[in-house]
């Protein structure tokens, strides 16, 4: 899946960010938050993602398998 491949290499970029905004001598401890928090968060959702891609990968769903929204309906 291509897609694993994309988040794993935003995943790396992400880091080289994170350490070169720590590394960064520059900036205040305040500042570096401010940087870091969004940077740590798409992290969070990257690797959440990441996570659920492998999971789909190794374990497809079978196939037509009813998504179960019918159910919900009134016809």
């Amino acid at each position: 899946m291509k897609s694993i491949e994309y988040i794993q290499l935003a995943l790396k970029e992400l880091d080289a960010e994170v350490e070169a905004t720590l590394l960064n001598m520059k900036l205040s401890l305040k500042e570096k938050d401010n940087i870091m928090l969004p940077l740590l968060q798409q992290k969070k959702v990257l690797t959440q993602t990441l996570e659920d891609l492998t999971y789909l990968k190794e374990h497809p769903p079978t196939p037509n398998q009813p998504c179960g929204i019918s159910k919900y309906r009134e016809d």
